[in-house]
């Protein structure tokens, strides 16, 4: 049977925004040691103040990640005045070479375990990676599915146009093992650099559907529609995240990277569709 679902993007919006109401209340200081948790006057959670951050910090992020980053470094400046979090997002194996080429970054975040090892077998990454979310893949299509497209093996049809993120990408990869384990075999019509680019193709119809993950469906609201893949049995992604050797700003690089990893953090991420804990 077609699982086809027009996508809620507003409650994820709604989620997200909230972070930046959070944000605004007064919050209580935590110890200096790291970023965490604070409940504000009304029992609302939002990112701690750290007393002493201070400056910028550049972090890499996967491209999935960027709505619920976006609001998240947002939540997190507001908390601690006085600090910058720019945000460079891309495919995750992309960042991976700009880290080991020596670009001067705090934290990165990667969609795959496969892409973190590239930055940690360099000797880069400061201790143990932390794995914060997982994230599926699902058919997107345009408004209405003019091509039909019921299932992976609709993928296959000569009459589909399909787009893909290239195999060295995390959605990439994991769309070869996921078609792998369902016999389809796919001759996609464009190979893309992210998932938001797959994604784009779609929402600007020159294909019939993109295997993305299931986060940027919907994320892009009414301007696709998602055809479920799979069960609780498909393969799924892991997103790691660490903190460079080298950072330029190491504390406030750990205070952010914690931020993520807080109760906030992980219920924006839950939010826009992540799976999480």
């Amino acid at each position: 049977m077609t699982t086809l679902r027009r996508t809620r993007a507003s409650s994820s919006r709604t989620a997200l925004t909230a972070l930046g109401a959070v944000a605004a209340l007064t919050l209580a200081a935590c110890s200096s040691s790291g970023a965490g948790d604070d409940a504000t006057a009304d029992g609302t959670v939002g990112a701690s103040a750290t007393p002493g951050l201070t400056g910028e910090i550049t972090v890499l992020a996967a491209a999935s990640l960027t709505e619920t980053f976006d609001a998240l470094a947002a939540d997190f400046e507001a908390a601690n005045p006085g600090t910058t979090v720019t945000l460079s997002y891309g495919g995750s194996s992309a960042l991976a070479q700009q880290i080991t080429a020596g670009s001067p970054v705090d934290d990165f975040f990667s969609a795959s375990a496969a892409t973190m090892t590239t930055v940690t077998d360099a000797g880069l990454v400061e201790g143990e990676p932390a794995t914060f979310a997982r994230n599926r893949l699902e058919i997107a299509v345009p408004p209405g599915n003019p091509a039909d497209v019921a299932s992976l093996a609709d993928l296959a049809s000569p009459d589909v146009t399909v787009a893909l993120c290239a195999a060295e990408v995390p959605c990439g990869a994991l769309a070869t093992t996921v078609l792998d384990a369902a016999g389809v075999s796919v001759t996609p019509a464009t190979l893309e650099p992210d998932v938001k680019s797959a994604l784009t193709k779609v929402e600007l119809g020159e294909v019939d559907a993109a295997l993305v993950y299931r986060t940027d469906v919907e994320a892009a609201g009414d301007a696709v529609e998602g055809v479920e893949v799979g069960d609780d049995s498909t393969p799924t992604t892991s997103y790691l995240a660490g903190r460079l050797v080298d950072a330029p700003n190491p504390a406030l690089a750990d205070a952010f990277l914690q931020h993520v990893l807080s109760s906030t953090g992980q219920d924006a991420l839950a939010a826009a569709g992540f799976t999480v804990g």
